[in-house]
C-alpha cells in the first residue's frame, strides 16, 4: 500500500464521526425533502428487514468476518469471563437499568412535558431496546475497537440463542405486556443475514485465498485490499436509515431530545459496566472491547418491529426505537475512542496487537 494511500486511510478514520454527522444529517435531507427515495428504497423488505439495509451491513461485516480464525470460536470456551459479562450485563442488568433510568426521566424529570400516556409508550420503546442486545453493527464496533473478530461472533450467537427465550418474558414483566407478539421472521432472519451468510463468506473465501496464495500474503495483501469498506458501509447504510425517518425526526425535535437522554446515559452506563468489570477480572482487551460494545449497543430492527407489532406505526413506542438509531451510532462511536484510548491498561499480552487481526489470549 502507497503512504498516500494510508494517508487517505487515516484522514478518513480520523474524521469518521465528522463524516457520519454530514450523512445522518443528508439521509434526514432526503427522507424529509424526498420522501420517493425511502419509498422506493422501503419497497425492498422482507420481514421487516430492509434488504438494501442488509446488504450494506453486509460489506460492514465481511471484512471482519475474514479475519476470523475458527480455532479462536473453537476455543472460546476456554476464556469464560467475556462470556460471563456479557451474559450477565445483557440479560440481568441491561433491561432493568433501561427501564428504571427511562422511567425516572420520562415520568418524573420531564413529567411537565411529555403526557402521561405519551411518556408510558416511550418508555415502553426503550424497554424494548433495552430487551433486544446488537446482533449486526456489534461486529462493526468490534472491528473499529479492534476486536477479537472469533470472540464476538460467540458472544453474538449466545445473545442470538438467549434472545429466543428471555426477550419475551422480559418485555412481558416490564412492561405489564401478556401478548407481546415476537416477529419470529424478523429474528431468524436477522441472525441468518447477519451472523450466518457473512460469516460462510467469510470462511470459504478466507479458506480459498490462503489455499492459494498462503497466510502471509492473505494477511499482508489480501486483507489490505478491504481498508476502510466497514467505515464506507457504515456511511452508507447511515444514510438509507435516516432517510426512512427524516419526517419523524423533523417533526418530532423535542420529543428526539428528551427520549435521547435516558438512552444516551444508559448505553454508557451499560458500556462501562461491562467494560470496568472486564477490567477488574484482567480480560485482555480484545475481548473486554467486544464484551462493553454488546450490550451498549442495542437489535433495533426487532425493538422497531415489535414496537409497531404491539403499538402501532404512529406510537410513541415506535418512535422511542427510532430515536435509538439515531443516537447509537454517534455514542457507539465515541465508545470505540475511549476504549482504544485505554487498551494498553487491560494485560499486556492482549496489547500486542496492533490490528483488528484474531489474537489469542488467556483470561
Amino acid at each position: 500500500m502507497s503512504k498516500n494511500e494510508q494517508s487517505g486511510i487515516g484522514f478518513f478514520a480520523k474524521y469518521l464521526s465528522l463524516w457520519v454527522a454530514l450523512c445522518i444529517a443528508l439521509g434526514v435531507a432526503i427522507g424529509y425533502f424526498l420522501p420517493s427515495v425511502p419509498g422506493f428504497l422501503g419497497r425492498f423488505e422482507y420481514a421487516r428487514v430492509s434488504i438494501p439495509v442488509a446488504v450494506l451491513i453486509w460489506l460492514m461485516i465481511y471484512p471482519m468476518m475474514l479475519k476470523v480464525d475458527f480455532t479462536s470460536i473453537k476455543n472460546a470456551g476456554r476464556k469464560p469471563k467475556g462470556l460471563a459479562i456479557t451474559l450477565v450485563v445483557n440479560w440481568l442488568i441491561k433491561p432493568f437499568s433501561m427501564y428504571l433510568i427511562s422511567w425516572f426521566f420520562l415520568k418524573v424529570v420531564f413529567k411537565a412535558l411529555i403526557p402521561g400516556d405519551l411518556s408510558t409508550e416511550y418508555l415502553a420503546g426503550a424497554v424494548l431496546l433495552g430487551a433486544a442486545p446488537c446482533t449486526a453493527m456489534v461486529f462493526v464496533w468490534s472491528y473499529l475497537s479492534d476486536g477479537d473478530a472469533g470472540y464476538t461472533i460467540v458472544q453474538v450467537a449466545v445473545n442470538d440463542i438467549v434472545i429466543l427465550f428471555a426477550f419475551t418474558p422480559i418485555v412481558a414483566f416490564l412492561l405489564g405486556v401478556s401478548d407481546v407478539q415476537v416477529p419470529w421472521d424478523t429474528l431468524i432472519l436477522s441472525v441468518v443475514l447477519f451472523v450466518v451468510i457473512p460469516l460462510g463468506f467469510g470462511a470459504i473465501t478466507r479458506s480459498q485465498v490462503i489455499k492459494r496464495h498462503g497466510k502471509e500474503w492473505f494477511e499482508n495483501v489480501f486483507l489490505k485490499k478491504f481498508n476502510g469498506i466497514t467505515e464506507v458501509g457504515l456511511l452508507l447504510t447511515l444514510v438509507i436509515l435516516f432517510s426512512f425517518q427524516g419526517r419523524v425526526i423533523l417533526s418530532n425535535p423535542l420529543a428526539i431530545v428528551l427520549i435521547a437522554v435516558p438512552l444516551v446515559l444508559q448505553t454508557y452506563l451499560i458500556f462501562f459496566i461491562g467494560y470496568g468489570w472486564a477490567k477488574a477480572w484482567n480480560v485482555p482487551y480484545e475481548v473486554a472491547a467486544p464484551a462493553g460494545m454488546i450490550g451498549a449497543s442495542n437489535f433495533f430492527e426487532l425493538a422497531v418491529a415489535v414496537a409497531i407489532s404491539l403499538f402501532g406505526l404512529s406510537s410513541g413506542a415506535a418512535l422511542a426505537t427510532v430515536v435509538g438509531v439515531l443516537t447509537e451510532v454517534p455514542v457507539m462511536l465515541s465508545l470505540v475512542k475511549i476504549a482504544k484510548a485505554t487498551r494498553t491498561s487491560f494485560p499486556a499480552e492482549a496489547a500486542r496487537a496492533t490490528k483488528p487481526l484474531v489474537v489469542r489470549t488467556k483470561d
